[in-house]
């Protein structure tokens, strides 16, 4: 539990290292105002990514092995891929469905999502970093300090959802926390959680610059009907739940 909640920390100090020192630069560049644009914020990620990439595998907090990807899951893979197109009704429906939670980062993550580049951090980037740091380094420890699996699961989908520090993402990262550390503990590989993790960035990219407008409802997208709605779910729901079986049967280490 102790190297769990380190790890986190470090996690956090990197980000607020970096994104003061990117803001020092610009401050230096354009005066004690200036403010960081798309640019600043694109940099900032990815050298925060990089950094914590590079931190937790030099020393081994983070351990990648080839054994599961030298087993060919490309059938779980597959799956994977699936359950993730699959989720994003279902999941986008439950948000609306809670109470509205302030959202702290919303000009920021805009200013990301509209850029090319912001596909990279977001799409690319992001989901190396917090599958290494979150599955692989913090999930890891958890797993070996109490016997009971869920137990560890749900601390670290918690931890990954108040890391994200924003009360907006925090209910979505925290159900995603434990479909991905669920996969994590069923494979000790974080391939397939980096591969549901790009996948469900790299959608949420694309629906930004679809429908960059964020008050817009799953009934507005759907045609302005309620039973759109309703299709949409049930639709999604059988791909979502055949495809968690066939993962539930595939999943091995």
């Amino acid at each position: 539990m102790k190297n769990a909640l380190i790890y986190t920390v470090i996690f956090a100090a990197i980000q607020v290292v970096v994104s003061f020192s990117v803001q020092g630069v610009y401050m230096l560049i354009d005066g004690p105002g200036a403010k960081m644009d798309a640019t600043g914020l694109i940099i900032t990620m990815a050298v925060f990514s990089v950094v914590v990439m590079v931190l937790f595998l030099l020393t081994k907090w983070a351990e990648v092995s080839r054994h599961w990807v030298r087993t060919r899951p490309w059938a779980v893979l597959f799956w994977c891929v699936l359950a993730a197109l699959a989720v994003i009704i279902p999941s986008t429906w439950l948000q609306e469905q809670m109470p509205e939670l302030p959202n702290m980062m919303e000009a920021e993550f805009g200013m990301i999502m509209k850029e090319r580049l912001g596909y990279f951090v977001v799409g690319l980037l992001a989901p190396l970093a917090e599958e290494l740091v979150f599955r692989g380094a913090i999930l890891r420890a958890l797993l070996r300090w109490h016997k009971n699996a869920w137990v560890g699961i749900a601390i670290s989908a918690v931890l990954f959802a108040i890391i994200h520090m924003n009360p907006a993402q925090m209910p979505h990262a925290f159900l995603a926390g434990l479909l991905l550390g669920w996969m994590y503990y069923r494979t000790d590989s974080i391939v397939p959680g980096v591969v549901f993790h790009w996948v469900n960035n790299s959608v949420a990219y694309v629906l930004y610059n679809l429908y960059p407008d964020p008050s817009l409802k799953l009934v507005d997208i759907l045609g302005g009907q309620q039973q759109s709605v309703w299709m949409a779910l049930v639709f999604s729901l059988l791909i979502f739940l055949p495809a968690l079986f066939q993962m539930n049967l595939r999943l091995k280490k």
